[in-house]
């Protein structure tokens, strides 16, 4: 895996062996394209961060900070050491359960929050997405106009829901990209 663009582009990235299904290059260079300048200066929340591949990628890019929640310390761990060998500036590691971490988040006004969360394949798994909607505190974390992107299974498509406007979705291979804004 690589990060594809920005002053770290083509440079390599380590994925922790926790990481089931790490984003495609193709995906993440298709969601960096759409996202294009709103990257420079953006205040950006990497939850689910796993590798911490769109993080990293909006790094970069040109954002002005991302913080990286992910309960997993080898995940945490590797994060680091992307940061380190990329030598990327303001990126903050938590290692918090991601829900335990909104739940406290103070008014951090970010600009783009990305959530690529464990799927939803079958009725007994659990629905990240639905509960990532759902929260009540998230929304008191964005800024104006904030975006809210989320990855999961194209056949998932969740709509306009408990306040969120779906503005776009993409699909690309067997992942879907929902981009959302908070309903004003």
């Amino acid at each position: 895996m690589r990060i594809i663009s920005g002053r770290a582009g083509s440079r390599s990235i380590a994925v922790p062996s926790s990481v089931a299904r790490p984003s495609t290059d193709r995906l993440r260079e298709a969601l960096f394209s759409i996202l294009g300048e709103r990257l420079v200066g953006a205040r950006v929340l990497d939850l689910f961060s796993g590798s911490g591949a769109l993080g990293l990628e909006s790094l970069s890019r040109g954002a002005h900070s991302c913080h990286f929640i992910d309960d997993s310390r080898e995940s945490t761990a590797v994060i680091r050491k992307n940061l380190k060998s990329l030598k990327l500036e303001n990126g903050k590691i938590v290692h918090q359960d991601v829900f335990r971490f909104l739940n406290g988040v103070a008014q951090d006004s970010y600009d783009i929050v990305f959530a690529d969360p464990p799927y939803f394949k079958n009725l007994s798994d659990h629905d990240y997405v639905a509960d990532i909607l759902a929260h009540e505190k998230l929304p008191s974390a964005l800024a104006a106009n904030a975006l809210l992107v989320i990855e999961e299974p194209k056949r998932n498509k969740s709509e306009n829901t408990n306040g969120w406007e779906l503005l776009d979705s993409r699909s690309y291979g067997g992942c879907g990209i929902l981009f959302y804004r908070r309903r004003v």
